[in-house]
């Protein structure tokens, strides 16, 4: 019999390591070639991996929760046969329009690799009988993880719409760890490292009796981590806010939604906030911009289009895919767009390709209650704007005091690439078109 030994591929994303999440075989398992045999986690997505060799499994290399770098070794397999991977494929990295996995290195048999996150739809839900929601409503909310009985209805006849499943989804997602848990006795607890192939340490005391915890910098947070320490220690961030009265933009919303054009798209503020950026880069292109640093010496790279990112909470952490094109969308595209992103991104099934090449980015924090904030800018990009929660406020209409939907606008700039007055001209167009959406009709 003949041993094999397999190392950790590089999975084509330009990363040197990655977390073993969990094992889907054990020692003296038999195993056919193309078998998943562990799942990682990189700082961009899950993949499955599967073996290139078939055999028992003899030894496996690297503990659970261990962090493994590229090209160590992670499991033996002993092979009755020659023992010959499958052939070698070439790296092969997705295109924006290819939703599948990148293709590994130095094995498989040219299929892509895919990559999935466990979604909170995978728990039961209820069925809802006695509930009045179209088929298409009752899949949203299955996939969603919505009980339907939980949820209020606004239709018209009663009936629940799509905008109450995702309305009731994102409230979930706010108030999930609303409870306070009680503090524990231990005042700390000390976790001991160890090597990559060692077991996972034993605590003497319940994690849920310890007075601190201790968790690993790893995957999506390390990534994140590095990107936004960069950024904010090479960009030299200025930050700017204008209150904004989005009462024409709150009835053109009220109007989409009840548009048959529309009928089976989510419509939100933030598809006019998308369509005003797009405008606004449009009249200052420096803000749609980068600062590269070259051998030769800094440029600033210009980009005639708009890659326009997103930013996702998601279970796995901050995430930033963007919509490819964006300029060349009408408004049914970009909203149809818009919720393929969320609902990809919800479900961990974000694609390492569309987190890159973005040029410009927004951050919706108003669903979250907040107002508004100084983000941090994504690496590669000149700008990041902020959208705050539109609520009902004062607002002196006219002379007179008239309760109108107000919102706060504030971004974050690389003041290298643009000036000062480029900053205000950009923050000023997207005020204007949440004031008067009929601008974007030029």
């Amino acid at each position: 019999m003949t041993e094999q030994t397999f190392v950790l591929p590089d999975v084509g994303e330009g990363l040197t390591e990655a977390e073993i999440v969990q094992w889907r075989v054990a020692p003296g398992d038999t195993v056919a070639v193309n078998d998943v045999i562990v799942e990682i986690e990189t700082a961009k997505s899950l993949v499955e991996l599967p073996s290139p060799y078939s055999g028992t499994v003899g030894e496996l290399l690297a503990s659970e929760g261990s962090t493994v770098e590229v090209g160590a070794p992670i499991i033996t397999i002993g092979s009755t046969d020659a023992g010959t991977p499958a052939p070698a494929e070439p790296v092969s990295v997705p295109e924006p329009s290819d939703p599948g996995g990148a293709v590994l290195v130095g094995y498989g048999t040219g299929g892509a690799v895919s990559s999935r996150r466990r979604k909170p739809a995978e728990r039961p839900v209820k069925a809802s009988v006695g509930v009045v929601a179209k088929p298409p409503i009752r899949k949203l909310a299955r996939d969603l993880g919505v009980d339907l009985a939980a949820v209020t209805p606004s239709g018209p006849a009663g009936e629940v719409t799509r905008d109450d499943v995702v309305k009731h989804a994102e409230q979930a997602s706010v108030f999930r760890n609303i409870e306070t848990p009680a503090w524990g006795a231990v005042r700390e607890e000390t976790i001991p490292v160890t090597s990559p192939a060692a077991p996972a340490p034993t605590a003497s005391v319940p994690a849920s009796d310890a007075r601190e915890e201790s968790i690993p910098v790893r995957g999506v947070r390390k990534a994140t981590a590095n990107a936004m320490t960069s950024s904010a220690y090479s960009a030299p961030h200025v930050s700017v806010w204008v209150d904004v009265d989005a009462s024409r933009t709150m009835e053109l919303v009220k109007r989409l939604k009840a548009s048959p054009d529309f009928a089976d798209v989510k419509i939100s503020p933030l598809l006019i906030m998308a369509r005003a950026v797009i405008w606004a880069l449009r009249r200052t292109p420096m803000i749609n911009a980068a600062w590269v640093d070259t051998e030769d010496g800094a440029q600033i790279s210009v980009r005639h289009y708009v890659n326009l990112g997103i930013a996702a909470a998601t279970p796995r952490g901050l995430l930033v895919p963007n919509i490819k094109d964006a300029q060349s969308m009408n408004t049914r595209e970009l909203a149809k767009a818009l919720e393929h992103l969320t609902l990809t991104a919800r479900e961990g099934k974000t694609s390492p390709a569309d987190q890159t090449g973005g040029t410009f980015t927004i951050t919706n924090i108003g669903v979250f209650g907040v107002d508004a904030g100084t983000p941090i800018i994504n690496p590669g990009e000149a700008g990041i704007i902020a959208l705050g929660a539109i609520r009902q406020k004062p607002w002196v209409v006219d002379g007179e005091v008239r309760p109108r939907w107000v919102t706060t606008v504030s971004g974050s700039f690389d003041h290298r690439v643009v000036d000062g007055d480029g900053i205000s001209r950009f923050i000023a167009d997207v005020a204007s078109v949440l004031e008067e959406p009929a601008l974007l009709l030029d």
